[in-house]
């Protein structure tokens, strides 16, 4: 009898045990069915984050110039640019969505009595990409840009300072759908882009009130000069040389302040009989490149951006003045439009940083007068080298 208890006990015991293997194994079984779906959705969750990749860098520079009894001369000076060179990229799946906007503003305080306060820097920068990969790192790409500028600006001379900028004037538009191709490589983003159907719009667009304003500015600066120079011994005199100030007559002699930045920056065509039409906007098909580089490195920041752009055009017309031809036919296919941009900046103590900027510009049809007046198209460059308040993340 109590060998059959025993046996019937044993037995008892060993199907507890496999139960408890069995409901063990369920356990086992299910917590790492739980745990790959929380894994899952963690990936998945990370993926979303990372699909949106934000950063850029923010300061605000300044420098001061004290001279006291200094032999060598120069003049007490305050310099000071804010910057902010942002870029946000959006890129999961086959989609790809970058942004870049680049800005700097920057005053110059002189020691004088004319002129003490100088614009030294100017600039708006917005691009934006949205692409389509078929096939890997290349993707079928909209792009649509475009620059210009806040504050009105001046040719800074003795005397009379004419205006040569304003807001919005100039701008240029892009519009191009072209072939993209992006890599990262060590913490590198690579980018080049070429579209071979490129759209851009050149404007200078003076509001009526502005053109008033300034053209009556511009008249009264000139006579200004001209009796500060002794050419002319008062007001009356010039007046009686050139008679008084009438807008409407500026205006139809192509004086005006409209027409001195449409003459500037290339927005008007030649008519049948080789005269200028004057325009607020100059709008061009051709082909369009742009190269790109952004690098971060722990505290240090690297960007560079290449764009070039030359329009489909062949001017044939004959125009008796070769300076008229040589402007028009300057805008035609192979005569490339230049912008090349380079950042650095350097972060310490955590809200201090060491920025480095340039840039290069050369626009067919755009004048730059030298230190004689005299016009032309120059090789544009600028460098701002700040110590000062920024962050980079």
């Amino acid at each position: 009898m109590k060998t059959k208890l025993f046996a019937i006990a044993m037995c008892f015991i060993a199907a507890l045990n496999m139960s408890a293997q069995e409901v063990n194994k369920a356990l086992v079984t299910g917590n790492a069915d739980a745990a790959q779906k929380n894994a899952d959705a963690l990936k998945a969750a990370d993926t979303g984050e990372k699909a949106w990749k934000f950063d850029g860098v923010i300061s605000l520079n300044a420098a001061a110039t004290g001279l006291v009894n200094w032999a060598a001369g120069g003049k007490n000076n305050v310099n000071g640019i804010a910057t902010a060179k942002l870029h946000l990229l959006y890129h999961k799946d086959a989609i790809a969505w970058e942004t870049n906007f680049n800005t700097e503003f920057g005053l110059t305080w002189l020691d004088q009595d004319e002129d003490a306060f100088q614009k030294s820097s100017d600039k708006i920068e917005l691009i934006t990409k949205f692409g389509w990969e078929f096939y890997k790192d290349f993707y079928l790409t909209v792009l649509g840009g475009f620059q210009s500028q806040y504050a009105l600006g001046r040719n800074y001379k003795t005397g009379y300072n004419d205006p040569i900028s304003k807001f919005l004037a100039p701008s240029y538009t892009d519009i191009s759908l072209g072939i993209d191709y992006k890599h990262s490589v060590n913490g590198a983003d690579f980018s080049v882009y070429l579209s071979p159907l490129a759209g851009r719009i050149t404007t200078a667009y003076v509001s009526e009130a502005w053109n008033k304003k300034y053209t009556e500015e511009m008249y009264n600066g000139a006579a200004d000069d001209a009796i500060a120079a002794g050419t002319y011994a008062d007001r009356a005199a010039y007046d009686a040389a050139f008679g008084p100030y009438d807008y409407d007559e500026m205006v139809a002699g192509q004086t005006d302040f409209r027409h001195v930045l449409q003459e500037k920056y290339g927005t008007y065509k030649f008519d049948a009989d080789g005269n200028k039409d004057y325009r607020d906007f100059r709008a061009e098909f051709g082909l369009y490149f742009r190269g790109g580089i952004a690098y971060k490195y722990k505290d240090l920041t690297l960007g560079t951006t290449v764009a070039l752009y030359t329009p489909y055009a062949w001017d044939k017309s004959e125009i008796d003045d070769p300076y008229f031809k040589y402007r028009d036919m300057n805008r035609r296919f192979g005569n490339f439009d230049v912008d090349w941009d380079v950042a650095i900046s350097y972060q310490f103590l955590k809200v201090l940083n060491v920025t480095l900027s340039t840039s290069l510009k050369y626009y067919n049809g755009t004048l730059v007068a030298d230190k004689h007046g005299n016009l032309a198209e120059r090789v544009q460059f600028k460098s701002v080298l700040g110590l000062g308040i920024g962050y980079s993340f």
